[in-house]
């Protein structure tokens, strides 16, 4: 198993994301490709000390770019909704 620090790689701050953070208390972060969910449960729990309730997670395939005339793809990501624990909160978020 992997340390937490890999497996979540960064927040994500998007405007889809302070809605869902609003309406239904879930944080959205990049994580490891090969993490699975329970890796990813226990991750956040451990850096962040909150409940975690569910977690989901979506495969988002890399963009193709070009710089001129040539092209190249961006490596594809995974990115994870998590659902916190009714009352709780990451102060990461929080006034952004």
């Amino acid at each position: 198993m992997k340390a937490a620090r890999e497996i979540i790689v960064r927040p994500l701050l998007t405007e889809k994301g302070a809605s869902l953070q609003e309406r239904a208390n879930q944080y959205l972060f990049k994580v490891d490709r090969r993490a699975n969910k329970i890796e990813i449960k226990r991750a956040i729990e451990e850096i962040f000390g909150i409940h975690v309730v569910s977690v989901r997670t979506i495969r988002m395939p890399g963009k193709m770019k070009r710089m001129g005339r040539f092209e190249g793809k961006r490596p594809n990501w995974k990115k994870a909704v998590v659902t916190v624990k009714e009352g709780e909160s990451i102060e990461l978020f929080e006034g952004v």
